[in-house]
């Protein structure tokens, strides 16, 4: 179960709770430090998630975005009963780090009825941009349960 060493909103917490942050972000050390539609933020360490050159691996970096940007779209999408499928993620790296922690900061583009796009900046220990992410989500229907009876 994941705990909150960080101030999340009552709903985020929730929604953190009830869905999990997924076995991939989990063995990434991903933690969220505020979730919204709007603007979210996260960490990863850099332990545990290097290349062999010793560098965070791109793909990590990659990952830290759609977490943070598929989070992003689901809490807005949920209230309007759908949920966010990922279409579309494109990355630029521009620096490599060997240690420490990244943050990724994510902020919506675009908050529509049918897609949602965020962009995710993701900085160094010493606030340097070193990728740049940006997402776009699908809105579709929540399944729903067929009915008994």
């Amino acid at each position: 179960m994941q705990t909150f060493t960080t101030n999340l909103t009552p709903d985020a917490q929730r929604m953190i709770r009830s869905r999990g942050l997924g076995s991939l972000a989990e063995r990434m050390g991903i933690e969220f430090l505020q979730l919204s539609a709007e603007h979210s933020v996260a960490t990863m360490p850099a332990e545990g998630n290097l290349q062999p050159f010793g560098l965070i691996h791109g793909g990590a970096y990659v990952v830290l975005a759609e977490t943070l940007g598929s989070f992003a779209a689901n809490f807005y999408a949920i209230p309007l009963g759908k949920m966010g499928v990922g279409i579309e993620i494109n990355a630029s790296h521009s620096r490599s780090v060997t240690s420490g922690t990244v943050t990724g900061v994510c902020d919506a583009i675009h908050l529509g009825g049918s897609l949602v796009t965020h962009e995710i900046v993701i900085t160094d220990d010493d606030g340097r941009r070193v990728s740049t992410v940006r997402i776009t989500n699908f809105l579709k229907k929540l399944p729903v349960a067929p009915v008994a009876g």
